[in-house]
This record gives C-alpha cells, structure tokens and sequence, in this order.
C-alpha cells in the first residue's frame, strides 16, 4: 500500500511538473533592439550634449579668469589683499562648475528614467500578455543572470521582437 501510494504521489508531482512552463529573454539584448530605445538614447545624447556645452563655457571662463589672474600675481600688480579676494572669487567658481557637474549628472539620470520608464512599461506588458496568453509559469531575464540553465527553456526574443515591431 505504502508503495502505491508513493508510486501515486510520484506520477501526479512529475505531472504537474510537466504541465509547468518556462521561458526565457535577454531583455538587454531587446531593448538594444528596439527603435524606442535608439530614439530615447538620442534624445538622452542631445540633451547630454546641451548639459556639457553649458558646462565647457563655465570651464572655460574660469580658465580665463585664473590665466589673468596669474598674469596679474607674476607682473606684481595686485596686493596681498587683491590677491585673496580674486583667490576667493575663483574658489567660489570652481565650486560652481563641482556643482553643475553633479547637477548635469543628476539631471542625466532623471532625463534616462524619464525616456525609458515607458519602454520599459511597453516591454513588461508585451512580456506579462505573453507570458498569460502561452501559459507561462515563469519568463526569466537572461541578461541579469537569473538563470543558470535555459535549456529547456523558450527563448521568446524572436516572438517578443515581433510583437513589439523590431525587425
């Protein structure tokens, strides 16, 4: 009895390990893939560009201001006084360029988050209505490492590419 229950238990666990469905995605690789994401990282270099521009004239007025500066120290044109205000106005500017620089960093990040939060929206609804629709128990991401054996896996790149319009 104990040997048909066991042989019963065995049967219905490897049933209902069968009827268990797994798949796979590289979402790095769709994403590279995909026209809004060339379209964001535009956008996003157009907008870095803008940043740097601003912060390159900063830079260089900064450059021009401590060059006269220097000129004016060596010809001994300034007091001791003269000297630490103009010291204190370049410190103050150096500052100020510290500060756009994590300012342009900042904004960088949030002008990212802002382009691709709605790919990424796009790609996790495609993916959750397949995953649904085809019976899915789990769609693992490849691209992060969370799997270590995919070989009884679907690989849905090709299916999610063409239900996204990626060629």
């Amino acid at each position: 009895m104990n040997n048909i229950l066991t042989l019963t238990t065995l049967v219905l666990l490897g049933l209902q390990l069968n009827a268990q469905k797994y798949g796979f995605v590289n979402s790095s690789q769709l994403l590279v893939n995909m026209p809004d994401v060339k379209a964001a990282d535009a956008q996003l270099e157009a907008y870095q560009k803008q940043m740097i521009s601003k912060g390159e004239e900063m830079v260089k007025k900064f450059e021009v201001e401590y060059n006269a500066y220097l000129t004016k120290v060596n010809s001994g044109e300034l007091s001791q006084i003269q000297m630490q205000q103009q010291e204190g106005q370049l410190a103050q500017e150096q500052q100020a360029i510290q500060a756009y620089e994590v300012e342009v960093q900042n904004k960088l990040a949030a002008k990212k988050q802002e382009l691709y939060q709605p790919i990424l929206q796009k790609v996790q609804q495609v993916v959750d209505q397949y995953g649904k629709e085809q019976g899915f128990t789990m769609i693992f991401d490849a691209s992060i490492g969370g799997i270590l054996f995919a070989d009884t896996g679907d690989d849905l790149m090709p299916i999610l590419k063409s239900k996204l319009g990626i060629q």
